[in-house]
Parts: C-alpha cells; sequence; structure tokens
C-alpha cells in the first residue's frame, strides 16, 4: 500500500484519544474481573477505552482509500478512535460512516470527538443495539468494521450479509476471542463464499468474498 497521510486535524484527536487510553488499563481490569462473579455486561466498559492500535486504523484508512469505499459500517463505536480512521478515509472517497454504540454515554463522548476532529459530516452514530439500529438497513457495503459484543458478530453478519458484493471487505477484530468462535466457524464453513485470513498479530480476521 502506497504511504497516506492522514488529515492533520483528525490524526491529532486520534493521538491525544490514545494517550487516554494508555491509562485506561485500570478501568478495563476492573470492569473484567466482574466475570469472575458473572458474566460481563456493556455497563462493565461504559468508561473503557477499547480501541484499535494505530497500526490497525491506518490499514483501515488506506485500504478504504485505495479501494475508493464509500459506504462504510462501523459496529462498536466506543468513543470513536476506530470511527476517526473510517471517517477520514470516507472525506477523502466522498463516502460515509454509519457507526453504531449501544452506550449512551460513549455515544455522546463520540459525538464530541467527531466534531473536534471536523469529521461529524462524514458519520451517522446510531445510538442503541446494533442488531435494532442496523435493521432497515438497505445498501450496498463496502467496508464492515465488526469491533462491538462478539456474541453478535455472526447475527449481526447474517443481517448484513444480502449487502456484501463481490469487493465487499470485513474485518472483525479481536477475534482472539472465545465468543467470536461461531462468528469464524460460520466463515470457515462458507469458503465457497469467503476468504479470510487472520492479520495484526492474529488479532484482526480480514474477509473478502471469493
Amino acid at each position: 500500500m502506497q504511504n497516506i497521510q492522514i488529515d492533520a486535524t483528525a490524526q491529532s484527536v486520534i493521538s491525544l484519544l490514545f494517550k487516554d487510553a494508555k491509562f485506561d488499563g485500570f478501568k478495563v481490569a476492573k470492569g473484567l474481573t466482574k466475570m469472575i462473579f458473572r458474566p460481563l455486561q456493556p455497563k462493565d466498559m461504559e468508561s473503557a477505552y477499547l480501541p484499535v492500535s494505530q497500526e490497525q486504523g491506518e490499514f483501515f484508512y488506506k485500504t478504504i482509500v485505495e479501494n475508493e469505499f464509500k459506504s462504510i459500517v462501523e459496529f462498536g463505536t466506543s468513543f470513536g478512535i476506530s470511527t476517526l480512521f473510517l471517517a477520514a478515509a470516507a472525506k477523502e472517497t466522498g463516502g460515509k460512516v454509519i457507526t453504531t454504540e449501544l452506550l449512551s454515554s460513549k455515544a455522546k463522548t463520540a459525538k464530541k470527538n467527531f466534531e473536534k476532529a471536523d469529521l461529524g459530516d462524514y458519520i451517522e452514530l446510531r445510538e442503541g443495539d446494533a442488531i435494532e439500529t442496523l435493521a432497515n438497513f438497505n445498501e450496498p457495503i463496502d467496508f464492515l468494521m465488526l469491533d462491538g459484543w462478539k456474541n453478535l458478530y455472526l447475527p449481526l453478519f447474517k443481517q448484513l450479509e444480502p449487502f456484501f458484493h463481490k469487493n465487499t471487505i470485513i474485518y472483525a477484530d479481536n477475534v482472539n476471542m472465545a465468543d467470536c468462535q461461531p462468528f469464524l466457524d460460520y466463515v470457515y464453513a462458507n469458503s465457497k463464499v469467503y476468504k479470510s485470513r487472520k492479520i495484526h498479530q492474529g488479532k484482526g480476521e480480514l474477509i473478502v468474498l471469493s
């Protein structure tokens, strides 16, 4: 891939968010310890950053720009770090990002981050359960990013499948987590439809149509 520079304003906001995320380990650990007593719940991660890496973000950006993708869907906004990479690319291609976030507090903060990065015009944030917020989605998808609750990867993937086309690219993050296995099993079982490979040290699964 060629070396493509992300918009300076967007990159400045992304860098600040990454700095905040570095001090976030305690919140994440505190939320995860609750799994000892009960299943982890979205509310447990309300204040926690769960960002992609700079490497992943730049990969999304370059993939979208080089393929001139315009229709981008993201499952799992959190505070919007990954969304900013996607939207910076959409700005270059004349596209738009539809992103979903379950928690109101995170959605509110993400919207502020989008405005700080001057990318709000390229993002539509749908607040609520992604299965519901994307229920009426009916557009071809160029790039799909899966990074929300892992047990929803498979049902959401199936829900959006009718809108994939021969050039659609799907990226699923954190596929090394156990809850992603049903999703991976489905993709691998449909090898005549999908080709996939792990990237980013096995953390991500890159999927294209055969």
